[in-house]
């Protein structure tokens, strides 16, 4: 069976990047075709997407559809992408040969981790891949609830902040008891859980971006203390933001934060 995987998605994407890091550790190609959020409403959402004109457009009014989630303006999705994807979401990934639709970005992850057969990406056994399975599904909730906090950084409310607040502490307070006895989460070595947790977490370190929208409300950062309360879990994701595999795909994404770690000391 051939390896690979194309993904198609708003760029940049912290979810894609889960996909990207494993695939250049495991040597396994992918692609990824998308643009930036303000420009995705000009694509055809297939599993061979493509850039449209505005006679595109005419000719293809049939595949129109109004964005939901994310996206309120008219977007383009084929029949087939809704039967390859019939939750009509992005990042949306497809099998070389584009007949089978992956979505959701740990199962995206986990089709590139499934390919690996020297890294043990998806742990050494089924046992393992268990393991694994049991803090992706952890990480869940998590995943969920940034996704809904970030789009309402500006518009906070109570139950939202306090929905992601306890949200943040069970994901942090499980994440730094594991790394109480393993050098990755987990398991002495590196597994998709590694990966997963450095990208959607430093997905929700944005949150930093609208401090002051926070704190006219009467909120603080939830992650406000993230180094002294979880400093393994802290470590942890330093360490993985310098690794080349790493480093080389979310490129400067990290460094308004670092920067700020450094001038508050």
């Amino acid at each position: 069976m051939e390896k690979g995987l194309k993904i198609f998605s708003y760029l940049p994407n912290p979810r894609v990047w889960k996909a990207e890091i494993a695939a250049k550790i495991a040597d396994i190609p992918v692609e990824v075709i998308g643009d930036k959020p303000s420009e995705i409403h000009n694509w055809l959402w297939d599993s061979d997407p493509k850039k449209l004109s505005n006679a595109d457009k005419k000719k293809l009014k049939q595949f129109k559809r109004i964005g939901k989630r994310g996206f309120s303006s008219v977007l383009f999705k084929t029949d087939d992408f809704i039967k390859l994807n019939p939750f009509g979401t992005v990042p949306a990934a497809f099998s070389p040969d584009g007949k089978i639709g992956i979505f959701e970005s740990n199962s995206i992850l986990r089709a590139i981790a499934r390919q690996d057969d020297t890294n043990n990406l998806y742990g050494k056994d089924s046992f393992e891949a268990s393991r694994v399975d049991s803090f992706l599904d952890s990480g869940l909730v998590f995943s969920r609830e940034h996704q809904e906090y970030l789009f309402g950084l500006k518009d906070m409310n109570k139950a939202l902040y306090q929905r992601m607040k306890s949200a943040y502490e069970f994901f942090l307070n499980g994440i730094e008891e594991s790394l109480k006895n393993t050098k990755f989460i987990g398991f002495d070595h590196l597994t998709i859980i590694d990966i997963s947790f450095f990208c959607d977490f430093s997905q929700f370190l944005r949150e930093g971006h609208y401090v002051d929208d926070l704190n006219e409300k009467g909120f603080n950062l939830v992650s406000q203390n993230f180094v002294s309360d979880y400093p393994k879990t802290y470590d942890h994701l330093m360490k993985l933001s310098e690794v080349d595999e790493f480093s080389s795909v979310i490129g400067t994404y990290l460094d308004w934060y670092k920067k700020k770690l450094k001038d508050s000391n």
